[in-house]
């Protein structure tokens, strides 16, 4: 069971960094990370497929004798329709996005199969799914942060040069062009980690049966710094926006993030 343990661990690492991969690919059409992904996806659909076969051959099971199992093949499917057309096709968009809900239905799987099947090993990957919910969604409050220190700096050098003053100190804040690239990227890395947090949180809930509130404050609050960041990226990639008008956004988002984090979790059902 053990062993089963660690290897559901090892695949949702691998489903997750290659998630992130699409995602960056998709934000900044990096073929590097596009490559990286579809090669940790590839790792992912070779160990299903080999779970797969063992369940058919060995068990002499397939995998629709219940919700649950269907679960895993709906996943295994996902994964190779999303190989191929990584492959044949360049549509980034809907290869991040049939892989987010992949990821969505496996986790689902290994959790409940974790909470009914795997006794005290399985309660364990069940808690630790709670805590890496919570790590990443500070993580990605990180990067975040660091974005709005970088578009602070930018608005802050802005001044300085078309005042034209501070001059001993542009050089310690940096070039314009670099503080705004610096801010993006923070952005997009920060984007699909704080997803893939909200996505552990909600399928921990429904696997533990823990009270879980949609209009809870602290709930409403993560939706929303996502749907916020997710705009930032919006307006950087779709509309061209940049420079100064995007800086001063980025600060304000920020200042949401902080409203959530402080405020949101102290009037929370069940958040810290």
């Amino acid at each position: 069971m053990f062993e089963l343990k660690w290897l559901s661990e090892f695949t949702l690492i691998l489903y997750g960094v290659s998630l992130l991969g699409y995602f960056i690919d998709f934000i900044q059409t990096n073929q590097k990370a596009n490559r990286v992904a579809f090669w940790l996806l590839c790792m992912v659909w070779v160990i299903q497929t080999i779970l797969f076969i063992d369940q058919i051959f060995i068990e002499n099971s397939f995998p629709i004798a219940n919700l649950n199992d269907s679960l895993f093949l709906y996943a295994w499917v996902l994964i190779t329709l999303s190989l191929i057309i990584n492959k044949l096709f360049n549509v980034q968009f809907i290869v991040f996005f049939i892989n987010l809900f992949g990821f969505f239905l496996l986790l689902l799987y290994i959790l409940t199969i974790a909470q009914f099947q795997m006794a005290a090993s399985g309660i364990q990957l069940v808690h630790e799914v709670l805590i890496t919910h919570i790590v990443l969604a500070i993580v990605s409050y990180g990067f975040f942060t660091l974005s709005f220190l970088f578009s602070l700096m930018y608005v802050i050098q802005y001044r300085f040069l078309k005042e034209k003053r501070g001059l001993k100190w542009m050089w310690r804040l940096g070039d314009l062009k670099q503080l705004d690239g610096f801010s993006f990227l923070a952005v997009t890395l920060g984007v699909p980690l704080l997803l893939l947090s909200i996505v552990l949180g909600v399928v921990w809930a429904y696997v533990t049966g823990a009270e879980f509130y949609w209009l809870d404050l602290k709930t409403i609050g993560s939706i929303l710094v996502l749907a916020v960041y997710c705009f930032y990226l919006i307006l950087r990639v779709l509309k061209g926006y940049q420079g100064k008008t995007l800086a001063l956004y980025n600060t304000a988002a920020f200042l949401i993030l902080l409203i959530n984090f402080f405020l949101f979790s102290v009037l929370s059902n069940f958040h810290f």
